[in-house]
């Protein structure tokens, strides 16, 4: 990509029948916003118009026929479809399962073919949206079987980056997938994309217990002495700055995560409970470890406030800004290494 050419943002619609296309005006009612990128949403003109209209919302959208044919200061619309579609506005239904899928699926398209530098999804409801060509946990696992790389999903502010060594996997299932060698994955991964994503040439990280108070030396579980230290310690021998395990308990309440880059939860509510409550709203959820950058807000479909024009889009506003921000310092850091041996 050229430094003077705008970063092309893809944007799939999520949940029809959802807050994912009111997030997405709402955005872009704002025309500076156009400075920073050239957006395409994947979507339909008609569910888009129904909306507006819903929502009394008068934001300037241009429709187009291919994503080569977008154009720079306007929000572009490709029409992944033209059929009239059933719209119940806070209900789940097969229908808007159906077609958040269509749009994620030509979006998630165009970003492997390089039509488009980055993704930002809005959300999908999990359940609705299986089928027969979806049957993934959500968009982090879909993406991961599109793209090249594995997927470490991170929560993330500008002071707080929360990755997750399991991540849509019931309670039952976790301590018997948590293995050293995912541990160590998990690790390397976001090592490397703090490195490369956020230009942090020394990563400090830290990795939370499994158990209640890290197991208190095998009294409440094992798996924290037998696996979690032996493997950081292995981790630490080969140079990383890496510590723990920390009691998740008091971890965050302390404050202790402003003292690293990157934090990494065991569990999926072990990291979100915790993210939520001190970044609900502001939060951006990062897919880290694929070929491709994807962001998305850090909330759901929220069915019971859809149609209502309450939304808040500052989540989806924050993973706009934060999918661009990582694409330059990706794309810089690839420079840099590639001219390392000239300079």
């Amino acid at each position: 990509m050229n430094k003077s050419e705008k970063i092309k943002v893809g944007i799939s619609i999520g949940d029809i029948n959802g807050i994912g296309i009111e997030i997405i005006l709402k955005t872009f009612e704002d025309t500076r916003m156009l400075d920073f990128c050239t957006p395409i949403i994947f979507g339909s003109t008609k569910v888009l118009s129904y909306h507006k209209k819903v929502l009394n919302l008068h934001t300037n959208v241009h429709g187009i026929d291919q994503v080569r044919n977008s154009v720079n200061n306007k929000l572009n619309l490709l029409n992944v479809w033209k059929e009239q579609v059933d719209i119940e506005l806070g209900k789940p239904t097969k229908i808007s399962g159906k077609y958040a899928f269509r749009s994620l699926q030509s979006a998630t398209k165009a970003l492997k073919n390089k039509e488009i530098d980055v993704l930002v999804t809005a959300p999908i409801n999990k359940d609705n949206i299986q089928s027969e060509d979806f049957q993934f946990k959500g968009h982090t696992e879909y993406l991961e079987s599109n793209l090249d790389g594995e997927s470490l999903m991170i929560l993330m502010t500008d002071e707080l980056r929360i990755g997750l060594i399991t991540g849509h996997l019931p309670i039952s299932e976790v301590a018997k997938t948590i293995t050293p060698d995912l541990i160590k994955r998990k690790v390397e991964i976001l090592y490397d994309s703090l490195v490369k994503d956020f230009n942090i040439s020394k990563p400090k990280i830290a990795v939370l217990g499994l158990n209640p108070h890290c197991g208190d030396h095998g009294v409440i579980g094992t798996e924290d002495d037998e696996i979690t230290i032996p493997t950081i310690k292995e981790i630490q021998s080969t140079g990383k700055l890496v510590y723990g395990p920390y009691a998740a308990d008091s971890f965050f309440g302390s404050e202790s995560y402003k003292k690293f880059d990157g934090v990494l939860a065991m569990y999926h509510d072990q990291g979100l409970a915790p993210f939520k409550t001190l970044a609900f709203g502001k939060g951006v959820n990062y897919t880290a470890g694929l070929s491709e950058i994807r962001t998305s807000p850090d909330h759901g479909t929220a069915y019971e406030i859809a149609g209502k024009g309450v939304a808040n889009h500052s989540s989806f506003k924050e993973a706009l800004f934060k999918a661009i921000s990582i694409s330059k310092t990706r794309n810089e850091y690839i420079e840099l290494n590639k001219n390392k041996l000239r300079k």
